[in-house]
């Protein structure tokens, strides 16, 4: 029987022994933290009960992605949660742009910019199943329906701003580029607007779902689903050097390009070690949770509904400051990413104390304190947030690298997303999940199709090492 390591128990690393075991191959996974998961995690903080999620949070990618229809992980007991409303993105006059599940509903409430938001996203939401394989696997790759990927695809290599000046009216375009921001890229950049396009429409087609019981629901999924496999997992066990790594066929890891460099030393060839170190990473993320007494006063009515709130302003607004984070500066407005799951699942509540889980985009290693600016961005939207704040926890940038060692700076997204690592991922080749070393592979989300709890970097690495193990 072939074996298998894999290094890193995040949703990527565990897809990847999750494939792997489903092929008959002894796999186990050893994980540094005492638990597994990375990112997608949760737990009760503040309140006795009250369940927040790490990192992870919304799921709009992850419904349907391959390897969660081949691991079938509802057999394990993951189900999705639908808010009434996916998002929302208030401006100061009270007016919010809104995106529902529909794309009907969604245009019916854009006013004059509706049949535009209807042409850009009607056919390939509603193609999204045709699509999904082609938008998850690394980009230069022949899809399995080039017309439909090229329909989609068509303004994806255009900046996030070319795409939101298309739109006339500021609810729709403040709207687009909150979604687009997702990026973490200043969005004039070229291929700023591929993240927002992919979202919309595979939101328009899954909704923005969370998992119930929070995301930590992800991951115990995909761990029942390796162990019923036969695979195992080790955690409080930390791999620095290569001499660490146990003997098997294949070794995968969920780890950062820096990490493997460091790890594997001499065995890298140059040509992977000068790009897996000179990796450039992205901006980063200051989380705090919130204990919310009665949920946030909004006001934008639409906004108490909604599963997502952007609170960044108008699209000009979000736009500086992403070109602000970009430059190293922190905004005195930051872009905050709001997050109400127990709307979709109220176990997540205690009686009338809600969690509420919001993150900004600061500067990569930002040091200071954006607790207040947070805050305060928030209630600029919803007058009165202060004071239904029951408690907060806090996850800085420092905290957050201690938290996953891939999140360096507090960069969630593992890497930055510009052209070249959004195309190819660590390096420019054919062969992403590959480190230069027979029988080794990268999976993380540093690599195509890049972060989320869809378990796809981990799919591909994956059939990329049965391969090699058929040779």
């Amino acid at each position: 029987m072939s074996t298998a390591t894999v290094v890193g128990s995040g949703p990527n690393g565990l897809a990847a022994g999750v494939i792997l075991a489903s092929a008959g191959v002894q796999v186990t996974v050893l994980e540094a933290a005492d638990e597994i998961g990375g990112g997608a995690r949760s737990s009760e903080a503040i309140v006795p009960g009250l369940l927040h999620d790490h990192c992870s949070a919304v799921h709009p990618m992850a419904v349907g992605s391959r390897f969660m229809v081949e691991a079938e992980l509802a057999r394990y007991g993951l189900e999705w949660c639908h808010p009434e409303i996916d998002c929302a993105h208030p401006l100061d006059d009270g007016t919010a742009g809104v995106l529902y599940r529909s794309v009907t509903e969604t245009a019916a409430g854009l006013g004059q910019d509706g049949d535009l938001w209807h042409l850009l996203f009607g056919r390939t939401s509603a193609n999204f199943s045709k699509l999904a394989d082609g938008m998850m696997q690394p980009i230069l790759r022949v899809p399995r329906h080039p017309l439909a990927m090229a329909r989609f695809g068509f303004p994806a290599p255009l900046p996030g701003s070319v795409v939101a000046r298309l739109f006339r009216t500021e609810q729709t375009r403040a709207l687009f580029g909150g979604i687009a921001a997702h990026a973490f890229r200043p969005l004039h950049y070229p291929m700023t607007s591929a993240i927002g396009i992919g979202i919309v429409t595979a939101g328009h087609h899954n909704g923005w779902v969370v998992a119930k019981g929070g995301s930590q629901a992800i991951t115990n999924a995909m761990a029942a689903a390796l162990t019923d496999r036969g695979g195992k997992i080790e955690t409080g066990v930390r791999i620095d050097t290569a001499s660490q790594l146990p003997t098997s066929d294949v070794t995968m890891f969920d780890l950062a390009p820096g990490a493997i460099a460091s790890i594997l030393g001499d065995r890298l060839p140059r040509r992977v070690a000068r790009p897996f170190t000179r990796f450039r990473r992205g901006p980063g993320a200051y989380k705090v949770d919130f204990a919310i007494e009665g949920g946030v006063p909004w006001t934008n009515p639409k906004a108490r509904k909604a599963g997502t709130v952007h609170v960044g302003g108008t699209y000009a607004e979000v736009a500086a400051t992403e070109r602000a984070i970009h430059a190293g500066t922190m905004p005195e407005r930051p872009f905050v990413l709001v997050g109400q799951q127990y709307l979709a699942d109220p176990q997540r509540s205690v009686g009338n104390v809600h969690p509420l889980w919001a993150y900004a985009h600061v500067p990569h290693g930002y040091t200071g304190d954006a607790t207040e600016a947070i805050i305060t961005q928030i209630e600029r939207f919803a007058p009165g947030f202060r004071e239904r704040i029951v408690g907060t926890a806090v996850r800085s940038t420092t905290a957050m690298a201690e938290y996953n060692s891939n999140y360096i700076g507090g960069d969630i997204l593992t890497g930055s997303k510009d052209i070249r690592q959004l195309v190819f991922g660590p390096r420019a080749t054919l062969a992403p999940y590959s480190v230069g070393v027979p029988g080794m592979y990268i999976c993380s989300a540093a690599t195509p199709p890049g972060p989320g709890a869809h378990g796809m970097c981990g799919y591909h690495a994956a059939k990329s090492a049965l391969k090699y193990l058929d040779h």
